[in-house]
């Protein structure tokens, strides 16, 4: 992620011709090397909505300092596609918070039904990965297929595997997972994705699709 160093620079700002006077007549000739330090009228704007954005994108990255909210979470999610949308984010900071012994939190938006998935089955499951503020890093949904995965058998993030253990067919689950059950390598950037430092606090919304074999048993 870029740094905004919160300074502006002044550009110096060419124009293509000048203006003389000769008796009371007006010309234009050639200006190659006329340059000011203020910018034109129709400059001037666009660089204060630059600047203004570019504080905007400081006060953002603020927001890793402190729990992730539903509200932060919203704001930065808005154009990607979410297993939790606007009415979701809503109501999901009401919902009940349980904490495990291994520091996980999770707050169920759907509980879903039928059996939880045993230590080694392979489930099928849609997410959407985060920063605390709300920046995607990864998702099963823009890939356009769900994640099939061998719940238990350390092939995904320790948290993520730790919360599968628990939810039902159906299920619509948002992980805070701590640093320590997230990426101790942490992940580096990438075309439209941020850095994830090593053992960083993540989030994870995540949506048990089916458990191939028990789904087909109790239909």
């Amino acid at each position: 992620m870029a740094a905004f160093a919160g300074t502006y620079a002044p550009k110096a700002f060419y124009s293509g011709s000048c203006w003389t006077h000769k008796r009371g007549a007006q010309r234009t000739r050639p200006c190659h090397a006329t340059a000011s330090l203020q910018p034109p009228a129709d400059a001037e704007r666009p660089a204060r909505r630059s600047v203004l954005s570019g504080a905007a994108a400081l006060a953002a990255g603020l927001f890793t300092s402190r729990p992730a909210r539903a509200a932060d979470l919203g704001a930065a999610t808005d154009s990607e596609k979410v297993l939790c949308d606007k009415e979701c984010m809503a109501r999901v900071d009401s919902l009940p918070e349980t904490v495990t012994p291994s520091g996980l939190k999770f707050r169920d938006i759907a509980v879903g039904r039928g059996p939880t998935p045993p230590t080694g089955y392979q489930v099928v499951v849609d997410y959407v990965a985060m920063t605390p503020s709300g920046k995607v890093f990864d998702s099963s949904l823009t890939r356009g297929a769900p994640y099939d995965v061998r719940v238990g058998a350390g092939q995904i993030v320790a948290g993520l595997d730790e919360g599968l253990l628990s939810m039902k067919p159906g299920g619509l689950r948002r992980l805070y997972i701590p640093g320590d059950l997230a990426y101790p390598k942490g992940l580096p950037s990438g075309p439209g994705r941020p850095r994830v430092p090593p053992k960083s606090p993540v989030v994870f919304d995540v949506q048990l699709r089916y458990i191939p074999g028990l789904d087909d048993d109790d239909e």
